[in-house]
């Protein structure tokens, strides 16, 4: 069985950065499934869909043209690695999320991803619907406070205009929408709790590391 680590949790917790060093460190894949619902929502917008149009909207996800390469994200052969990082997509990407027919049109796509060596996959429900059997299951979270700063440094950093409270309200009114949609809601489960908001990087690299070191089966 090739080995999954699955680290969920909320917007601008620092999952993607924490799971993307961990697969660095072990040599597995990597899956940011929220690029593929971020790309899901910029393809919508741009076929001029509404976000609770489930029918079009499922066949979109099944039949995405997407593409991961070089570190660079392609829609139809062109770069969308700087469009979907923008907060009006991560919004939208929220909201199309929140649709069945979206979820089970990446479901397949995702699942796909899980190959030898082993995987790191992070998103919202990576452990409890995607990869239910992962090796390791991670809830990797921060206070609010510290999510929207984090994500306001991210943004400045990047050249990009932000303001501190619009992004906590944002982080605040996604979370309650992830925690409350009808499917695959975000939930700790039965995943180990890693609260990042005293955490460096480092630290919270090094403690998924100790946890599969602890959870994988000895080599045969």
């Amino acid at each position: 069985m090739i080995p999954v680590i699955a680290i969920d949790g909320p917007s601008a917790s620092g999952k993607g950065t924490v799971a993307e060093r961990v697969a660095r460190v072990l040599g597995f894949h990597y899956l940011d499934s929220g690029a593929l619902y971020r790309v899901t929502a910029l393809a919508a917008r741009r076929a001029g869909l509404a976000p609770d149009a489930a029918g079009p909207l499922g066949e979109l996800a099944a039949q995405l043209p997407v593409r991961f390469e070089g570190g660079d994200i392609y829609l139809s052969e062109q770069v969308v690695t700087d469009d979907i990082r923008t907060e009006d997509c991560s919004r939208e990407a929220s909201l199309v999320a929140a649709v069945p027919e979206v979820r089970a049109g990446l479901l397949v796509r995702q699942r796909a991803f899980r190959q030898a060596p082993g995987l790191v996959a992070d998103g919202r429900d990576m452990g409890s619907v995607v990869f239910p059997d992962a090796a390791l299951k991670v809830f990797l979270t921060a206070s609010a406070a510290v999510r929207a700063e984090r994500r306001y440094n991210q943004l400045m950093n990047k050249g990009i205009p932000a303001n501190m409270q619009v992004l906590l309200r944002d982080i605040e009114a996604r979370d309650a929408r992830d925690a409350s949609r009808a499917v695959a809601p975000l939930q700790q489960g039965n995943a180990l709790l890693l609260d990042t908001t005293h955490l460096t990087i480092e630290q919270a690299v090094d403690q998924v590391l100790s946890w599969y070191a602890a959870a994988r089966p000895p080599a045969s």
